[in-house]
């Protein structure tokens, strides 16, 4: 691996990021500063901790520790995609392929976490 671009959940992640960010786009307006910012943020939030973490050739110890990091914010995009499912801003043909593709990010960070250790 040369860079943190090879990982398969980096480009997972910021692809997912992009549909989150386009999904976001077309819920209600008051929602702008509250939920869309949110889940955009957390979205953007793991690739961003993954490059993070691979760059400035950190130490294992922050490289997991960026990575933990990344892991918290996909276990917060679950969440809010469930309650944006709950209630009803989304489809649940969108809820169920955006739960299915991050649930295996966070197996694929975790278990990159699990090979540091």
């Amino acid at each position: 691996m040369n860079s943190y671009k090879d990982l398969d959940v980096y480009n997972r992640s910021y692809k997912l990021a992009l549909k989150v960010h386009q999904l976001s786009m077309k819920l209600p307006k008051e929602l702008k500063y509250d939920l869309c910012d949110q889940i955009r943020r957390a979205s953007r939030s793991i690739p961003s901790n993954i490059a993070e973490g691979f760059g400035r050739n950190k130490s294992t110890k922050d490289k997991v520790n960026f990575l933990n990091d990344a892991l918290g914010s996909n276990d917060e995009v679950l969440f809010n995609l469930n309650f944006m499912k709950d209630a009803g801003l989304i489809s649940e043909t969108d809820h169920e392929n955006l739960i299915s593709e991050y649930t295996i990010c966070g197996k694929q960070l975790f278990n990159l976490i699990k090979s540091f250790k």
